[in-house]
């Protein structure tokens, strides 16, 4: 039996008698099922994260965009990034991989932007049976991998997930290019890269809109016809995302996150945070 446990800023894998079974601390892999006690709030990872679904569904929200993986089925997350679960079927069945940022990086790949944002732009990819048969064939080898008594067994997974980057990197590529959006589409997508990228500092709507070279209103408008909430509420709800996963999963004091997300006082922040949630920082935090 598994369990997947956040210590501070990083995940790690437990089983029964808590014993980790990894490569150095840098490279994971178990099977991941319902029984599993997954966490039930929002947190950001430092670890690549990658989930192969063969059966049933599970749902949460990666950076607050909702997705669904189910089998056949294989989701992708890079490190930096804000998960949500929310939900797994009882008949989940599948695989986790967890890489650190220094198992990534000792790969020797290239780096390729356009693949790094295709990843993020899509984390769920639909396996067709002979990309899940290959999926699985590089579990296999990677866990008889671990399980031998080898000097150079890190070397050798490393090897292996340099060719599951690159086989899978291109898929990616490649679902994200044959994807055609519409202009008001292509919008929200920049908008959200925005909000990503200034949501601790800025919480107006006319800032966003002054760096989309755009009118607040009009920008207002298209965020609200294509995805149903305003732009306000997308900055508050990132804005909110981040308070939770810092008040859950750190150490710092709500004085030290009031700061970090840039509120004039923890008493502002303090009833921002109500206001969103109905609860206060204190009593999220001891929930």
């Amino acid at each position: 039996e598994i369990r997947l446990s956040l210590v501070g800023s990083e995940m790690c894998i437990r089983d029964r008698n808590g014993n980790v079974e990894n490569i150095e601390d840098k490279f994971y892999i178990g099977n991941l099922s319902s029984e599993m006690n997954l966490i039930n709030y929002p947190f950001r990872t430092d670890l690549c994260v990658c989930c192969i679904c063969s059966a049933g569904e599970s749902r949460g929200r990666i950076n607050l965009i909702p997705y669904s993986l189910k089998g056949l089925g294989m989701s992708i997350n890079v490190p930096g990034q804000l998960l949500e679960h929310e939900f797994m079927t009882d008949d989940f069945q599948g695989v986790y991989i967890l890489m650190s940022k220094d198992f990534i990086s000792g790969l020797g790949l290239p780096y390729n932007f356009q693949t790094y944002m295709s990843v993020q732009e899509t984390p769920i990819l639909v396996l067709t049976e002979n990309q899940y048969k290959a999926m699985l064939s590089y579990c296999n080898m990677v866990c008889n991998v671990i399980r031998i008594d080898h000097p150079n067994k890190l070397d050798i997974v490393k090897h292996l997930t340099c060719a599951f980057f690159y086989g899978m990197g291109y898929y990616f590529h490649q679902t994200t290019e044959s994807k055609k959006l519409s202009n008001e589409e292509i919008l929200m997508q920049n908008f959200l890269k925005t909000v990503q990228q200034y949501y601790k500092k800025e919480r107006k709507v006319i800032f966003y809109a002054d760096k989309l070279h755009l009118s607040a209103g009009y920008l207002s408008t298209v965020i609200k016809n294509v995805s149903g909430k305003t732009a306000a509420e997308w900055i508050d709800d990132y804005v909110i995302l981040e308070a939770k996963s810092l008040l859950k999963s750190t150490n710092l004091t709500i004085q030290q996150i009031s700061d970090g997300l840039n509120f004039p006082s923890q008493s502002f922040f303090g009833k921002y945070f109500k206001r969103q949630t109905g609860i206060s920082p204190k009593e999220y935090k001891k929930d």
